[in-house]
Formats: structure tokens, C-alpha cells, sequence
């Protein structure tokens, strides 16, 4: 037992901190990633010393890879696949060309302005592609933006994480391997797209079914159900080709918010608590393990080179990918400020310096500690001006109009004592 109280000790420590670092950030009405940030630096190896995350050992793998996969399910339950339509166009663009456009222009400014070597600064590149579903979303939540503005980014964060984890994967190991092929890369990136499509269109298809069998499962058992099916099915694909179990989660929850289960607003909310205990566990133990240090010895090169990747980079993706798309400048120039990155880049960032260290290879701590100055650069600049400059566009909703956008109900749906939904127009 006295073994297992330091462990005890940091999970509960990191929930507390976790999530009154979300309270905190609702009072200030400010994005939940600046504070968790902040709390976790302070109460980690290089502030209080409070937080060892190291001595999970290769748990902390285990809980990375557990709470991306529920917050990446999350995602894909609250995509409006209707309004999808909208902006397919447009997202189709940004999750292909635009993940080659940000590669390159990331691999090379790191390379240029942080003097990275081309291997590692490719590796970087990769793990900046995604941006932050999690960061994104409350904000957007928060200052109340254009319809299309907001559907593109939440789309955008979504899909744009499982693909991004995959390619990142994919250039880790040609880095470890030293071999090089494009065609290898291309074909490692369709098969894990493949076998996680395949496995999450089939399991949530069979999911949904199983989940409208009332007379089986209890209203109390189908959240659980929910959870164990996406965990499971996860592990699976991650099983049989790594990375995959990303988008088995994604397209689940995509297949469910499509099958319009009775339960539907009940499974969201579930799943939504879910996602912001893994965000705030997962953004507290990596910010607790990171070297402050290690951030300030990168130089200004590095402070250059995010500032490249949001100023050049982005605008340059968002104007080609959007070209002829039907947007006005304004929602163009939002979408250009507006990409933080968030846990997914975090995540990986953490599990690729230790990869690296253990094959001896130099710069597995600077990838790190550059993807977290992206971080902490993008998340503060944009998502603390985001609002202000959406109002400077004239891209604000109305309050009327802001305050229906935030509902997650349907106004025409209510529920009864006992937890039984029935519509409005049957009373």
C-alpha cells in the first residue's frame, strides 16, 4: 500500500488540479488550456515539484492513448454532419492539401529559423498539422462565431487529428528507421485510414443497434456500453496497425450523432464530462513533465518559427484550401488567426521524445519543447484575441442567436423525471 500512495497521491493531485483549473477558466471566461498549463508547469518538476508524472513509467502511455481516443470520439459525436455539407469543399481541402501545405511550410521553418536537422524538423511538422478540437470548440462555444466559420474549424479539428496522429507515426518511424519512401509513407497513412474507417463505420453501426434495444439496456447501462465499445474497438484496430484506433474513434462517433438515437443528447453530455476530465489529466501530467528550461534554450529561432507557422503558413493553407469556396475575406482572415494546437500535437510530442531518447537519437527533448512554445504561442494569441477579432470582422452571432447556437438540446425535446425522453409535440 505505502508503494502505490505516491501514484495515489499524483492521479488525485492532477484531477483536483485538472479540473479546478476548468472551473477557474469558466469564472474568467477564458480558454481552460491557458490555466491547465499554467497549473501544471507550476506544480511539475520545473515549479513546485508536486507532480511526478514519471512515475507512471509506461502508464502514462497507456492513459495518453485511452483519453485521446475518448476525446477524439467526443469530436466525431459532436460534428453536425448536416451543416458539414455546407463546407465539404472547403474541409476536404484542409484535411489534404492543407496538411501537405503546413508540413512543408513547418518542416521548413524549423529547419531554417530553428536550425532543426531535416529529419527532425519534418517530425516536428508532422505534429503541428493537427490543431486543438478541445481548445477550439469551448472557444468557439465562448465568443459565439459565424456558423460556417465555426462548423469549418470544428471540422477541421476533428478529422484533420486522426490524420495527423497517423502521418506523425509514419514519419517517427522513418526517422527511428532512416528509410525514406514516399510511397511507403502514402500507403502506411491508407491502410491505417482503412482498417480504423472499416472497423468504426462496422462497430458503431453495430453499436447503434445494440443501443436501441430498450428492453435490453437500461438508460444507466448505455453510457457504460458506449464507453467499453469505443475502448474496445480502439485497442483492436490499434492492434492490428497502430494509429488506426485514432479514427476507429472519430468515425464511431460521427456514426452514432448519425443514427439520431433517442439517447443521443444523454450519451453527449456523458461523453462531453468524459472528455474534459482526459483533457485536463492529460494537459496537467505532460505540462508537469516539461522542461522550462529546455524551452528557453530553443532561442528566438524557435519563437520565429511559430510565428512563421501562424502568420505564413496558416494563411497561405486556409486561402488555398478555401479558394473560390464561396467565403468572404473576413471569415478567411478569422480562419487564418484562429488554429491552436492542442493535446493530440502535446500527446504525441511527449511519446516521440522518449522514443527518440531511447534509440539515442538527438532531439527528442527539442520537439518537445517546441511543440509545447507552439502551443502555449498559439493558445495564448489566438484564443485570448479570438474574440476580439471576430468582433473586429463583424463575425460575432447575435446574443439571441449565440445563446441557440450554445444549446445542446433541442428545444422540442425534454426529458422526464425518470430519465425518459419524450418530445414536446406528443404532450
Amino acid at each position: 500500500m505505502e508503494e502505490s500512495l505516491p501514484i495515489t497521491i499524483l492521479i488525485s493531485a492532477t484531477v483536483v488540479a485538472g479540473i479546478a483549473a476548468q472551473v477557474l477558466a469558466g469564472y474568467l471566461h477564458i480558454p481552460s488550456i491557458v490555466l491547465l498549463l499554467l497549473f501544471g508547469i507550476l506544480l511539475g518538476r520545473d515549479g513546485l515539484g508536486f507532480l511526478v508524472p514519471s512515475l507512471l513509467g509506461v502508464g502514462l502511455e497507456v492513459v495518453v492513448s485511452l483519453s485521446v481516443a475518448l476525446i477524439l470520439f467526443e469530436g466525431g459525436l459532436n460534428l453536425q454532419l448536416g451543416e458539414l455539407k455546407e463546407v465539404s469543399s472547403s474541409l476536404r481541402n484542409l484535411v489534404t492539401l492543407g496538411v501537405v501545405i503546413t508540413l512543408m511550410g513547418a518542416s521548413i521553418a524549423a529547419h531554417w529559423l530553428s536550425e532543426f536537422p531535416w529529419s527532425i524538423a519534418f517530425l516536428y511538422a508532422s505534429l503541428v498539422v493537427v490543431t486543438g478540437p478541445t481548445v477550439i470548440n469551448p472557444l468557439l462555444k465562448q465568443i459565439g462565431v459565424d456558423k460556417q466559420v465555426s462548423t469549418l474549424l470544428e471540422g477541421e479539428g476533428v478529422f484533420i487529428d486522426p490524420i495527423g496522429a497517423i502521418l506523425a507515426v509514419i514519419v517517427l518511424h522513418f526517422v527511428l528507421s532512416g528509410n525514406v519512401q514516399a510511397l511507403i509513407l502514402i500507403k502506411g497513412l491508407v491502410l491505417r485510414l482503412g482498417i480504423g474507417g472499416a472497423i468504426g463505420i462496422s462497430g458503431g453501426w453495430l453499436l447503434c443497434q445494440l443501443l436501441k434495444q430498450d428492453q435490453f439496456l437500461s438508460q444507466e447501462l448505455k453510457n457504460l456500453v458506449v464507453l467499453a465499445s469505443v475502448w474496445g474497438l480502439f485497442s483492436l484496430a490499434q492492434v492490428l496497425r497502430g494509429e488506426s484506433g485514432l479514427v476507429v474513434a472519430v468515425v464511431m462517433g460521427i456514426v452514432l450523432r448519425a443514427s439520431n438515437l433517442s439517447s443521443e443528447h444523454l450519451l453527449r453530455r456523458f461523453n462531453e464530462q468524459l472528455s474534459i476530465l482526459a483533457n485536463s489529466v492529460l494537459f496537467i501530467l505532460l505540462a508537469a513533465d516539461l522542461s522550462i528550461a529546455s524551452i528557453f534554450a530553443l532561442g528566438w529561432g524557435s519563437v520565429l518559427t511559430v510565428l512563421m507557422l501562424m502568420l505564413i503558413v496558416r494563411p497561405i493553407d486556409i486561402l488555398i484550401s478555401t479558394w473560390n469556396q464561396g467565403l468572404k475575406w473576413q471569415q478567411q482572415l478569422f480562419l487564418s488567426w484562429v488554429a491552436p494546437r492542442g493535446i493530440v500535437a502535446a500527446s504525441l510530442a511527449s511519446l516521440f521524445a522518449v522514443s527518440l531518447t531511447k534509440q539515442g537519437i538527438n532531439g527528442g527533448d527539442s520537439i518537445k519543447a517546441l511543440v509545447f512554445l507552439t502551443i502555449m504561442m498559439t493558445v495564448f494569441l489566438q484564443g485570448l484575441t479570438a474574440g476580439w477579432v471576430a468582433s473586429l470582422l463583424n463575425l460575432r452571432l447575435t446574443s439571441q442567436t449565440n445563446q441557440e447556437y450554445l444549446q445542446p438540446v433541442s428545444d422540442d425535446v425534454k426529458m422526464q423525471s425518470d430519465g425518459k425522453i419524450v418530445s414536446a409535440a406528443s404532450e
